[in-house]
């Protein structure tokens, strides 16, 4: 069984010499996983960094950005073989399917990794869905699940799955609760799309509050996690915005030189909106990033999505 490592103190601009040539295996490396990569980035002073990519055509992108190509496929357990002596750090961002109760792939990707000794953290990356409603109520992480979407449940057998799986083979495990994402240059990740569409938000009295991070900001939340985070530990990746959803389309419209979106009742949205959007709008909750900011030590560089918007 592995012993798991005290986090490390340093900043991340400055790690100690001996985690210099590190290794980290990131799974899953879209958006967020690319922007991981970019900051773990710093010579020598690095970690070495490997991704899990099913699409071959993705290999040179990958070479190109320092990072190690590996061709696998979650959803093809038998192609995960090469990752089990890999890395001592994992960052799982694979999403579950879109359908069924739990998280094959997941459960494939601990499989695999359970092969070797050699892992000593693994950082996740759920969704706040977990919680459900909370009816705009303002928490922390010690807040018990309530997932009332299928996509919640299946983050929360992932989660589940995850730490059972560390406790068994002595890994420090860490999971990111991670709200909206944004930014102007995320590709479908900046509300100016859903501005230009016209597409309606609720009028305030039947709002919901959101919560948001700068996709950047989550990319350091990320690293400082693989560093730094405690066994066991969820961590609230999110920004210090405390806004309902109308106000942060007002917000972004403003900042956009766009008009501001039209306000509709519940009602109207039940006829006019697509289930998946009612389902955003049916959850209300403000989450508390104090753990985020004091133990993983995270200075967001983009406390506010005012700042963030236009970044």
């Amino acid at each position: 069984m592995n012993r798991p490592n005290s986090p490390a103190r340093a900043p991340l601009g400055a790690l100690p010499r001996r985690l210099r040539r590190s290794r980290l295996l990131i799974v899953g490396c879209g958006d967020v996983g690319l922007r991981v990569a970019r900051l773990g980035r710093h010579g020598d002073a690095g970690p070495r960094l490997y991704a899990l990519t099913s699409q071959a055509a993705r290999r040179d992108e990958l070479r190109g950005l320092g990072i190690t190509p590996l061709i696998g496929n979650l959803d093809e357990p038998a192609s995960l073989r090469r990752l089990a002596a890999l890395a001592p750090r994992v960052l799982h961002l694979a999403p579950p399917p879109g359908q069924g109760d739990g998280d094959p792939r997941t459960l494939a990707l601990l499989r695999a990794l359970s092969r070797s000794t050699i892992v000593q953290r693994l950082v996740y990356a759920s969704t706040t869905g977990v919680y459900g409603d909370a009816g705009g109520a303002r928490f922390d992480e010690t807040r018990a699940t309530a997932p009332a979407s299928a996509r919640g449940q299946r983050r929360v057998v992932a989660e589940r799955s995850i730490r059972a799986w560390a406790l068994r083979q002595g890994v420090v495990a860490s999971v990111l609760r991670i709200p909206g994402i944004y930014a102007l240059d995320r590709p479908g990740g900046h509300p100016r799309e859903r501005l230009l569409r016209g597409t309606p938000v609720l009028r305030d009295e039947d709002d919901v509050h959101t919560n948001h991070i700068h996709a950047d900001d989550l990319a350091r939340a990320c690293l400082a996690a693989l560093w730094r985070g405690a066994p066991q530990r969820i961590y609230h990746a999110c920004d210090d915005s405390a806004l309902k959803m109308g106000a942060y389309f007002d917000l972004a419209a403003d900042l956009c030189g766009l008009p501001r979106p039209p306000r509709i009742s519940r009602e109207q949205a039940r006829e006019q909106l697509s289930p998946m959007l009612l389902s955003f709008m049916s959850e209300s909750r403000q989450l508390d990033n104090r753990r985020l900011k004091t133990e993983l030590r995270l200075v967001l560089r983009h406390p506010h999505v005012r700042t963030g918007l236009i970044a």
